[in-house]
């Protein structure tokens, strides 16, 4: 019997970011974060980029990468 991930159990997905939703281009089993170098699951990503194409780990790292991209104002310390 063969799991659904058998053979690309290791290799990085190719994924076009869309609004609301994703496409995956290359099967994989993950994505990697473009703030932290994470992997992030497949089947957990939740949060990206359209605009930059890019997936996030988490709503911090997402943020972060607005803020970094000038989209949002850096936090006051």
């Amino acid at each position: 019997m063969m799991n659904r991930f058998d053979g690309n159990s290791s290799r990085e997905a190719k994924i076009r970011y869309l609004d609301g939703d994703f496409q995956i281009v290359l099967a994989g089993s993950h994505v990697v974060c473009a703030m932290t170098g994470k992997a992030i699951p497949v089947d957990e990503l939740r949060y990206w980029s359209v605009s930059r194409q890019e997936p996030y780990i988490d709503a911090d790292a997402s943020l972060e990468a607005e803020r970094r991209a000038g989209a949002l104002p850096r936090q006051q310390a």
